[in-house]
């Protein structure tokens, strides 16, 4: 499997190149596509519904292991034999704090720590209810930093608004104006002038945006869930689930059907992450 493109602005306020994504061609007597007004706080408008659906940003994926792969085989080409997943193996979960030496052996990627980093193994041997539950509480914390960072500004639309638009009318709207429109909303402005001075545990991802708006349960939630379903799944039956685009409506559909089918893994079923 190709990696999927991203087009998610970068943290620190940039914004990479577009997919190259072929937008379809405008109706006639279209004019250049104008920047849309960031709704008032407090107010019922909803936000313009994108004439183009970007690809969505999958920068993690777990795949649920057959039984037929042996253990001694999960490395980045065997990945990509088996699976068509051309990656790297991501140290995204815990290995369960019970876990005994003898059984090290079947966990996949085991680092040094407490709790200890790794990148798979069976569902009984990690710690899936302590890495989603450490997860939330630090949104929690992240989403409290963050309304004190944008207190006193209005509601910001997400960047997929702006990368729909241009893909649906480049010629009129180009990156650079998706990108600037974007970038000078004042409470995008307000979350890059906090990472400006706050670098490193006190970051805010500009790519959470819409997250962050939806409110601190909200956020939350979607982050302690994310922790386990990261941005695509891979079932074992070959299956793949990912969301249809960047927008919170498309991912918190995604994060449905993937915690249905890790709520009902066998206990012995294999995970890994991987970085894509």
């Amino acid at each position: 499997m190709a990696k999927t493109a991203t087009t998610a602005p970068s943290s620190n306020g940039s914004t990479p190149a577009p997919a190259a994504t072929a937008a379809p061609k405008p109706t006639r007597g279209t004019t250049a596509a104008a920047t849309p007004a960031a709704p008032a706080s407090g107010s019922s408008r909803t936000q313009p519904q994108p004439a183009v659906t970007p690809t969505p940003t999958i920068r993690t994926m777990i795949v649920l292991l057959p039984d037929a792969v042996p253990h001694e085989s999960l490395t980045a080409h065997a990945l990509d034999r088996h699976f068509g997943v051309r990656g790297v193996l991501e140290p995204r979960f815990w290995a369960a704090p019970t876990l005994k030496l003898w059984q090290r052996g079947k966990i996949v990627g085991l680092r040094k720590g407490r709790p200890a980093p790794c990148a798979g193994g069976p569902a009984r041997l990690l710690d899936l209810a302590g890495l989603r539950q450490a997860a939330g509480v630090g949104a929690g914390i992240r989403h409290q930093v963050w309304t004190h960072a944008v207190r006193g500004t209005r509601p910001a639309y997400p960047w997929t608004t702006y990368l729909a638009k241009h893909l649906a009318d480049p010629a009129n709207y180009s990156w650079d104006d998706a990108k600037n429109d974007f970038n000078t909303q004042p409470r995008v402005n307000a979350m890059r002038m906090h990472n400006a001075v706050n670098p490193g545990a006190g970051h805010l991802d500009l790519f959470d945006i819409e997250m962050f708006q939806a409110g601190q349960m909200a956020y939350q939630h979607h982050s302690a869930v994310t922790a386990i379903c990261a941005d695509a799944l891979l079932c074992d039956n070959g299956v793949r689930l990912a969301p249809r685009s960047d927008t919170l409506a498309d991912r918190t559909t995604y994060i449905e059907q993937a915690l249905r089918v890790l709520d009902a893994i066998r206990a012995e079923q294999r995970l890994i992450a991987v970085s894509l």
